[in-house]
């Protein structure tokens, strides 16, 4: 098995840097929308076993890429909690049923993993029978407070004003409703490993929207108990949180295998602030994809060389890839990756240009 993306997270040696990236089954390849078309919508397409499988195993077959993920979405989980999801043509997932009350967040409990959500471990199942060990495959998971953004608002927001009022009206209502969240994420995590998912990371997507205490209160406390949860589980836990770099040492504090980190954060203040507690992941600005090949070749170099010298680094973009990026621009990403990355036999990372004359 390509082993190197399971090495890196264990800041173990590697014969180049790892890269898989975020969304990289998706709209921006024609085979996905074709089998997208099959399914006839997002949920079946996701709902579907077979279908998951398929899609999930369509990158691999394009590019080199070094793990791949489940195709799935994080609010099936509060999908399988009653709220209803769905999707409307144009405007991303909303749900018919969401919180509005402290009566429906009370009623909320955590949902069967094998029953209400078998559909998603039948899927990592069959991927991982499917892999045939060619690459790990990563579950994962919404943050208890990315969750909650979506179950309170009842879709996608640009600032998530309800639930960030609540933090101020309601801090013991909202506590009460991570809570539940949190528990369900925990077993969410541990029933996909058990189903065999080799690297779990949690996507704290709205974290950065929080001021620094109220990141501390409502995001960060329960991602602490959701990495001493998973601590004894084989699969290490990859944190993921967008605009939270400010946050990166208090990230890696929490036990966690690896931090993620989006384009804004400066990859070797991140190193310095984090020491060798974790490794790293990231974080290519994903509209560097919409630029031209050399443009591609020479970010992806000044994003390895600030991570710098040594082991602990998984090359990804600092978000999910858009639908628009032409395809043969991430197969110049992956292969620029891993040809300016590539240690000689002692270890030592040579020089990814020869020095001007």
């Amino acid at each position: 098995m390509n082993d190197r993306y399971l090495c890196a997270l264990r800041r173990e040696p590697v014969d180049c840097t790892p890269i898989w990236i975020m969304r990289q089954a998706g709209r921006y390849l024609p085979e996905y929308r074709a089998t997208r078309a099959r399914a006839g919508s997002f949920l079946a397409l996701a709902k579907t076993p077979e279908l998951a499988c398929e899609v999930t195993l369509q990158p691999l077959d394009r590019f080199a890429l070094d793990a791949a993920i489940l195709f799935s979405d994080i609010l099936t989980v509060p999908d399988a909690m009653g709220l209803g999801l769905y999707f409307a043509e144009g405007e991303g997932p909303k749900f018919e049923r969401p919180l509005r009350d402290a009566a429906s967040i009370e009623k909320l409990a955590v949902p069967d993993m094998e029953t209400e959500l078998g559909y998603v471990m039948d899927a990592v199942r069959l991927i991982r029978r499917e892999l045939h060990g060619r690459v790990p495959l990563i579950g994962f998971s919404g943050s208890p407070w990315t969750l909650a953004c979506y179950m309170i608002e009842g879709g996608g927001s640009d600032g998530f004003a309800r639930v960030r009022a609540l933090a101020y009206e309601n801090p013991t209502l909202l506590h009460r409703l991570l809570a539940t969240t949190t528990a369900a994420v925990i077993a969410y995590l541990k029933a996909q490993a058990a189903a065999g998912a080799q690297a779990l990371q949690v996507f704290d997507t709205w974290g950065g929207l929080l001021s620094p205490r109220l990141y501390r209160e409502f995001s960060l406390r329960y991602l602490q108990q959701i990495a001493e949860a998973v601590a004894g589980l084989e699969p290490p836990l990859i944190l993921f949180g967008k605009g939270t770099g400010q946050f990166a040492a208090e990230l890696a504090a929490t036990g966690c295998a690896a931090v993620g980190l989006d384009w804004t954060t400066d990859l070797a203040s991140a190193r310095a602030a984090c020491g060798d507690r974790v490794a790293l992941q990231g974080n290519l600005d994903p509209t560097v994809l919409a630029a031209s090949p050399e443009v591609i070749e020479r970010e992806a170099k000044g994003v390895l060389d600030s991570f710098g010298v040594g082991s602990g680094h998984i090359f990804n973009l600092g978000h999910g890839i858009t639908p628009d990026i032409n395809p043969e621009h991430v197969a110049v990403l992956v292969d620029a990756v891993h040809r300016f990355s590539r240690r000689s036999g002692d270890g030592v990372q040579p020089l990814a240009e020869p020095p001007a004359s």
